[in-house]
């Protein structure tokens, strides 16, 4: 009885020993993924920094207007006239928020021979007051 117990306690250990070794591998692969995941994460914030000092080095006042002078001729740009400019609540509706046209009312009301009469533009929708005030649009410059 005691060499079946042992047989029975070394099939329980041997199983043990393969769970543990099963579990650490898959541990040791979680870690490599990890690291690689660190490493592009960094990657891509160094990228990001590159590009933010690149966009500073492309934006400089200097270097824009000693652009405009060269292909001044070419391009032929005048400053913006402040009343060129418009607020985002000026502007028109978007197709997408315009209301759908009913095709039966719009039968309905044109009589035979007569001219269809031009339908009034949709003025946009009142804006919720979570808009953001007209100074702090969002322009997409870097900070």
């Amino acid at each position: 009885m005691l060499r079946t117990f042992d047989l029975v306690l070394i099939g329980v250990m041997t199983a043990a020993a393969a769970v543990t070794y099963t579990i650490k591998h898959r541990a040791e692969l979680k870690l490599e993924e990890v690291h690689r995941l660190e490493a592009e994460i960094k990657l891509e914030k160094d990228t990001i920094d590159l590009l933010k000092a690149d966009w500073a080095l492309q934006s400089q006042p200097n270097r824009l207007e000693r652009l405009v002078n060269v292909y001044n001729s070419e391009l032929q740009l005048q400053p913006t006239d402040s009343t060129a400019l418009a607020h985002a609540r000026e502007l028109p509706m978007l197709k997408s928020e315009v209301p759908p046209l009913d095709i039966a009312e719009a039968k309905a009301g044109a009589k035979p021979g007569s001219a269809a009469k031009a339908q009034p533009v949709p003025m946009p929708a009142p804006r919720q007051a979570e808009e953001q005030e007209p100074d702090e649009i969002e322009t997409g410059a870097l900070e």
